[in-house]
């Protein structure tokens, strides 16, 4: 497994170098949205992409299946690797990572982007939505997080990226979707700590949007909570 690193003290490469030629990404929730939009961007630059997400099938209301992304990746210039993969179930996780080692060799990158979410206070939040944010978000990220991380510290540029946002324990963060705040706070809470276990070994850090993204999904949350 080869990953070109772009040697930062050098002067600068044409605009056609492509950083992420040859490495592999492994991008949890990349059927559609933001986990879509990242894969794309890697795969003009040729890089190998693992699309671990649920949507094998066309979802009756949301675009995009993990097959119609790969379509997407290899017209982009990457290579793709669909995978059915749902980050509350650990089986599922572990026989995406091996297929994606034994196809690609290796593991680059790791992007935790998989999430679910509910923006609703306490009282109107269903506990199995509770459940949901937390097994996804939180647990979903840990136990991606492990399974990847022997494979990630054989790269020779390792990287995981959650999309999580920055610790900020204003009140106002927490009072209209508490239960989603705390999930994606475990999201953030995983980066401080493996950040610091994994030490001159994986870069572990966060992408969070400076604005709120819209998307079809978050539509269809509001209206079914309206």
């Amino acid at each position: 497994m080869f990953c070109f690193v772009l040697p930062l003290l050098y002067p600068p490469f044409p605009f056609t170098f492509r950083k992420l030629a040859g490495c592999t990404l492994f991008i949890t929730g990349a059927s559609r949205g933001i986990g879509k939009a990242i894969a794309l961007k890697a795969a003009k630059d040729g890089a190998n992409i693992v699309i671990a997400a649920k949507t094998a099938e066309p979802h009756r209301t949301l675009p995009g299946t993990i097959y119609t992304a790969a379509a997407e990746i290899e017209a982009a210039g990457g290579k793709a690797l669909p995978c059915v993969v749902n980050v509350r179930e650990e089986q599922q996780v572990i026989d995406a990572v091996e297929k994606a080692v034994k196809t690609f060799g290796g593991i680059d990158i790791l992007v935790n982007n998989a999430s679910a979410i509910s923006l609703t206070g306490t009282l109107e939040t269903e506990t199995k939505k509770v459940n949901l944010m937390m097994e996804v978000n939180v647990r979903g990220t840990y136990l991606t997080s492990k399974t990847c991380l022997p494979h990630l510290r054989k790269s020779r540029n390792p990287h995981i990226l959650n999309l999580s946002p920055p610790m900020n324990l204003n009140p106002m963060w927490f009072k209209n979707h508490c239960a989603y705040t705390i999930s994606k706070y475990g999201m953030s809470m995983c980066v401080l700590g493996m950040a610091e276990e994994f030490r001159g070994e994986v870069a572990v850090n966060a992408l969070w949007p400076k604005t709120g993204i819209k998307c079809l999904y978050i539509y269809l949350c509001k209206c079914r909570n309206n």
